[in-house]
């Protein structure tokens, strides 16, 4: 499922998408906060893009690739997904952006469309997003969304900040209610 906002198009991982996602996941100071700075290698990435597709099938949801409307680039990915994919876990939201994107809002933006999927569409709750301890941009981010501080736990084998958001029923992505 395809999702739009003002500036980005969001949609589900699909191989056309490989070359973008290869720019962010070979990019060191991209992955520093994501697996402490290791790159993912072309097949990881290919598999990443299969796995996902996968999940599309199976959930409903998972990641997508994030347009930018005006160029048509790729500049980054976001997701609905179970925390640390473990299902029955809590749902998930998460970003990542290509370095030359930051600071545009576009984490921002991205974000506050999939929280209206995942309680439009989705009927989620609550959500969470985890970043590591040091990755403030993304804590600013959570913070925009109306997310409020849960605690320090460990996810994806690593100590996590760990963001809430309570959803009500026709949740709008500016947190007001329909």
């Amino acid at each position: 499922m395809d999702l739009e906002t003002e500036r980005l198009k969001l949609e589900p991982y699909h191989p056309s998408h490989y070359e973008g996602l290869r720019i962010m996941e070979g990019d060191p100071q991209i992955m520093r906060y994501i697996s402490n700075g290791k790159v993912k290698t072309p097949d990881e990435t290919w598999d990443g893009i299969n796995r996902v597709m996968q999940r599309w099938e199976t959930y409903g949801f998972s990641w997508w690739a994030i347009r930018e409307k005006m160029s048509g680039m790729v500049v980054g990915a976001a997701c609905l997904q179970h925390l640390a994919n473990v299902e029955g876990a809590p749902l998930e939201i998460g970003w990542r952006l290509i370095a030359d994107y930051h600071g545009n809002g576009y984490a921002t933006e991205a974000a506050r469309a999939i929280i209206e999927f995942a309680a439009g569409h989705v009927g989620a709750t609550y959500l969470v997003a985890v970043a590591d301890p040091k990755n403030s941009a993304s804590q600013r981010v959570m913070q925009r969304l109306g997310m409020t501080f849960k605690a320090i736990e460990q996810h994806y084998d690593v100590p996590c900040v760990v963001y809430e958001l309570q959803l009500h029923r026709g949740e709008q992505s500016n947190g007001q209610s329909t």
